[in-house]
Parts: C-alpha cells; sequence; structure tokens
C-alpha cells in the first residue's frame, strides 16, 4: 500500500488497524513520511507508543523490523554478528582437506555466507514491499556510546562493517523510536528526529481505543472502567497504569462475565491495571470503593 496523502488518511489507515490516532500525532506521523524523517515518540509506559510502529507497518503493508533496546547494547548486537560455530566447522574443514591458501580462507570466514543480519542492518536491505518500518524501542534503556552511534545510521541510512565495507540502504527505512523517559535522549539524536509526547487520552479517546481493541465489552462495563483507570491516573502511584492495562483490564472482566464493576471485582483484578504491590495496597479497603464512587459520579451528567 503507498503512503498515506493526508493526515486524515493517516488517521483512516490506522484506525482501521485498530489504533485510534488523535490530530496530532496523526499530523507528525504524515510529515514523517512525507519528509522522510524518524519520528522520535516519548511518553508513559502503556500509551501505545510500540503499537503505534505496529499499526503503520500493518497499514502500509511492510516488513516491521523491531530492535528492543536494552542497558549495555551495543553496535554489533544492532547491527551484525559474524557466525562463530560455523566459521569454525569452516576453518575445521579446510584443514581436514589441507587446504592452504589462508587468503582465501580468510576472504571465505568474513562473507556474506557468514554474517548474521541484525535489526539495523536487516532494516538497510532491500524489500520488494518497500522500505520496512523500524522500530528502535526504549531508547532511554541503552548509553550514550550506542546514541552516538545512531547518529550514522539514521543521518546516512548506512552501517559500516570494517569486514564488507559501507552498506547504504537503497531505499531509506521508516525510523520510529520510542522513549519511556527514563533518562534524557541526547539532542543531537532528537535534532534529526520529528517530536511527539505520547500522552494519557482524555475519556472520550480511550473509550474509542477500548472500544477498538476489545469491542465484546459492553458499552456500561467499558465506561465504567475508562473512569475508574481516568481516576487512578490521579491518585499518587508508583507506576499509573497506561492504555494497555486498560484494555487487559476490560479483556480480564469479560473472561470473568463481569457486567459492572464493584470494590470486591476490583479487588480480585487489580493484578491486570496496577503492576506494584505497594500501589495495590494503596487501594485495599475503602479506597476501592472512593475511587469507583468518583468513577461512577464523573460519569453521571452534570
Amino acid at each position: 500500500m503507498t503512503k498515506p496523502i493526508s493526515i486524515d488518511a493517516v488517521q483512516q489507515q490506522l484506525g482501521a488497524e485498530g489504533y485510534v490516532c488523535d490530530r496530532a500525532l496523526g499530523t507528525v506521523v504524515f510529515l514523517a513520511l512525507s519528509l522522510g524523517r524518524p519520528l522520535f515518540l516519548e511518553g508513559e509506559a502503556g500509551v501505545g507508543k510500540t503499537e503505534i510502529a505496529k499499526a503503520l507497518a500493518a497499514s502500509l503493508g511492510r516488513r516491521l523490523i523491531r530492535l528492543q533496546c536494552y542497558e549495555g547494547l551495543d553496535a554489533s548486537s544492532a547491527v551484525y554478528e559474524w557466525n562463530f560455530p560455523a566459521q569454525m566447522i569452516a576453518i575445521r574443514t579446510a584443514e581436514a582437506a589441507g587446504t592452504a591458501d589462508r587468503a582465501a580462507l580468510q576472504a571465505e570466514l568474513f562473507s556474506k555466507d557468514f554474517l548474521i543480519e541484525r535489526p539495523l542492518l536487516d532494516a538497510m536491505r532491500p524489500d520488494e514491499n518497500g522500505a520496512p518500518v523500524l522500530l528502535i524501542d526504549e531508547l532511554d534503556r541503552t548509553d550514550e556510546p550506542f546514541e552516538a552511534y545512531l547518529l550514522e545510521a539514521l543521518s546516512d541510512f548506512q552501517v559500516t562493517i570494517p569486514e564488507l565495507g559501507t552498506i547504504k540502504a537503497p531505499e531509506p527505512p521508516i525510523v520510529i523510536l520510542t522513549s519511556n523517559r527514563t533518562r534524557e535522549v541526547h539532542d543531537a539524536l532528537k535534532r534529526r528526529c520529528l517530536y511527539h509526547w505520547v500522552d494519557y487520552p482524555d475519556f472520550d479517546r480511550e473509550m474509542e481505543i477500548l472500544s477498538a481493541r476489545a469491542p465484546e465489552a459492553a458499552k456500561n462495563l467499558s465506561r465504567e472502567v475508562v473512569a475508574f483507570v481516568q481516576q487512578l491516573r490521579t491518585e499518587d502511584l508508583f507506576k499509573k497504569p497506561g492504555v494497555a492495562e486498560t484494555i487487559d483490564w476490560a479483556k480480564c472482566l469479560i473472561a470473568l462475565d463481569v457486567l459492572t464493576l464493584s470494590p470486591e471485582v476490583i479487588a480480585d483484578t487489580l493484578g491486570a491495571v496496577l503492576k506494584y504491590q505497594d500501589d495495590i495496597a494503596k487501594l485495599q479497603g475503602s479506597e476501592a470503593k472512593r475511587l469507583l464512587d468518583q468513577a461512577r459520579a464523573s460519569l453521571e451528567p452534570s
């Protein structure tokens, strides 16, 4: 499928994949696609940053290549590795056969036949369906040396392998970087990207999202779930629930045939929406009822 020709088309195509996209996000996605610029998305965990890349790849019919970042990630792990076991077998086979041409053997060992492509290199390869969507997920988990390496890849869309030389993408991949902002990402990298902060949705938009992702939920239950989660986000919690938790909780309640929330149901299923024991402990006793009453009050016509 071709790239969308308008902001409305972006919203429609993402919506067809179950991703409810507001105008501001649709605008920055459209500009990133039109200008060929990487898109840097920041926001709390669970607000749908990763899902944007998945929905975009599906809507365009492109491959999604995901580089999951972690502490200690280096260039070799993100770009390529040599298949060491296969190289050792080739060396022993050559020795057993009495092969004396070491230069030829070395050239063979460091050829594409023994190259294991990791996400960054894979994203630079040509694809008959068009350039893939490269998701560099949770960049804030890495350190500054890896950020510095990304500057080459994102500015020139090329990577360098000492044994093979520089490999340049014939068509730049569609790059989406995400960060949960556990630390600040360097300005030099941000300047190469278009930026958007993905915030928690308001009530109406979260209802749209839940209707798209859990359509089997009764409307009354969905309204209570969204109102309760929205109320939870106003509390002093270690980790506020994201949209992903809203969807998970609704699906759990559907599996339990719950039709309406109650303090008892909330207490039994809090593990689906809160992920830290200290946060769960805060909602014991009368707290769950207080928040449920406040959530229901917010649903009443003013």
